[in-house]
């Protein structure tokens, strides 16, 4: 069966597809939730969008509490679970194109979403199409299973498989081609300060809204000159290659720094608008506590992220280098400093050794840590079945080798008893989940709807 030629006809389909999908801004609303709409209005009306699709063209579909759902097809008492979601991160600032329209243009669609992991949901779902319209009989039942709050803690997911049966094996397009077997630990991190009763020179300070992403603008109220203050910023931001602005506002200034958004699991490829921020504010004449707040910041994010200064640096083979992201800092006099921190540790990481380690070194520093959450890395070996029927599609579909890779993202394969991510990035792309003017190369979604199609064959169909 020549996958690629069958996907290729799709294409038009395709498309459109995945611009109505883009076109639901479904971005966690915690204020919009309510017990009809768990996570907000917009991430269950995506859901329901895909939901309502399988049932159009006649597959078995479920909806679990409006918070996650599936779509099936075939028999059999063995599940090959494929594992999406429909929610994305905000949009962020700057777009070239409006990030909630799926433009497409340069032979891409753009759009929040349209890799991460929209996108990919949708070449999913187009290969079960194919299967299904060629008429192939399968021995297993295959589930795409679509979550609605991935990117903010599985919620979705959790509740799903409080009621649904865990499936025998599967795998997330929801990061890398070719494999990715070994997925990185991810904790929430939090290191606060305790309040100040003195008049403080920082007013207030807030930088990011999700751990999972750097920050990409941070500003803080602050007392001060306006002219000194905003002559200083211009010549740290020409030094340093940032924009921002200074504002007076009343009794105070106003100090705006804007960034470079990026996934939390490689913060390099960001730039931390908080931490700038908190190395300007460095160069002016601060109270204690507020001076406090941003030497921490400087000390432990300013020059590197692979927690070198915190003591929490690791790197193994299997997963490489440890991470770290301070995705939202806070900061008021009164109530003292917050800052939520998105560590992503190697799959031989020796947790408790290293945390501990990290609060030996903030003794006496006026910083506490405590830990937010965990969930614990996931690996499944080279030898195992899974690995190796994926491995023979993708070097099937591609005529390259299957590699297999680790990450620091953190993917739904990490909840199935057996599961792997497995695309939809193709080597040599870049990497623009979660970043502003987000796109997917077409002709990568329609090679990437074949590389699915074929994988459930292989691994439900009849042999």
């Amino acid at each position: 069966m020549n996958w690629l030629d069958l996907a290729e006809q799709k294409k038009p389909e395709i498309i459109k597809e995945l611009q109505a999908l883009i076109q639901i801004p479904s971005v966690l609303d915690e204020k919009e939730a309510t017990e009809e709409a768990p996570f907000g209005i917009k991430p269950l009306e995506a859901l329901q969008h895909m939901l309502n699709e399988g049932n159009k063209e006649g597959f078995v579909t479920k909806n679990i509490d409006n918070m996650a759902g599936h779509i099936e097809m075939g028999s059999g008492e063995e599940l090959v679970g494929i594992l999406c979601h429909v929610d994305v991160v905000p949009e962020g600032q700057g777009w070239t194109y409006p990030p909630f329209e799926g433009v497409v243009a340069d032979d891409r669609i753009y759009g929040r979403g349209a890799i991460d992991d929209k996108g990919p949901t949708i070449a999913a779902w187009m290969a079960m199409k194919l299967v299904k319209e060629a008429g192939i009989e399968l021995s297993k039942r295959v589930r795409l299973i679509i979550g609605s709050d991935e990117e903010s803690g599985f919620r979705c997911v959790d509740r799903y498989f409080e009621k649904e049966e865990m499936p025998d094996l599967g795998f997330a397009p929801d990061a890398d081609f070719p494999i990715i077997n070994a997925e990185k630990g991810i904790a929430n991190l939090i290191f606060s300060q305790t309040g100040s009763s003195e008049t403080e020179t920082i007013q207030f300070f807030q930088a990011g809204k999700r751990t999972n992403m750097v920050p990409d603008e941070a500003f803080a109220f602050i007392f001060g000159g306006a002219h000194s203050i905003k002559e200083k910023f211009n010549a740290f931001a020409s030094e340093h290659g940032i924009t921002g602005e200074v504002l007076p506002e009343g009794p105070v200034v106003k100090v705006l720094v804007r960034g470079k958004s990026a996934h939390a699991m490689e913060p390099d490829q960001g730039v931390n608008a908080g931490v700038f921020l908190a190395k300007f504010l460095l160069t002016l004449s601060l109270t204690p506590h507020s001076k406090a707040f941003c030497e921490f910041l400087v000390m432990a994010f300013g020059d590197e992220s692979r927690g070198r200064a915190l003591g929490l640096d690791y790197a193994d083979e299997v997963s490489g280098e440890t991470t770290l992201n301070a995705g939202v800092i806070h900061y008021a006099p009164a109530q003292g400093s917050c800052t939520q921190v998105s560590l992503r540790y190697s799959v031989s990481y020796p947790f408790e050794e290293k945390v501990g380690a990290c609060r030996e070194k903030l003794q006496n520093s006026g910083v506490t840590l405590d830990l937010g959450s965990n969930s614990t890395p996931h690996f499944v070996d080279k030898e195992d079945v899974l690995i190796q029927s994926l491995q023979k599609v993708y070097e099937r579909q591609t005529g390259e080798k299957a590699e297999l890779l680790s990450i620091g993202g953190g993917t739904y394969a990490r909840v199935l008893k057996k599961g792997v991510a497995f695309g939809m990035l193709f080597p040599g792309r870049p990497d623009v989940a979660h970043q502003v003017d987000e796109y997917v190369d077409i002709e990568d979604l329609i090679k990437a709807t074949a590389i699915y199609a074929d994988a459930i064959v292989e691994l439900a169909g009849k042999k």
